[in-house]
């Protein structure tokens, strides 16, 4: 795994926590929206390094 691949994981874990905590699921159908919102924001970045770059982030 890549610096950047671990860096994109930490920000969907850390963005998944901090929904969490916002919004308080209380359901496993509302966490696992709430790990999908999580993951969008990394994929989100890793999409726009992507653009930026104009080469795959993901090994």
């Amino acid at each position: 795994m890549t610096s950047t691949e671990l860096i994109l994981n930490m920000l969907a874990e850390a963005s998944t926590k901090d929904i969490s905590q916002a919004t308080n699921p209380e359901t496993f159908e509302e966490s696992a929206k709430v790990a999908t919102k999580g993951g969008k924001i990394a994929g989100d970045a890793r999409k726009a390094l992507e653009t930026q770059t104009g080469k795959k982030v993901v090994t």
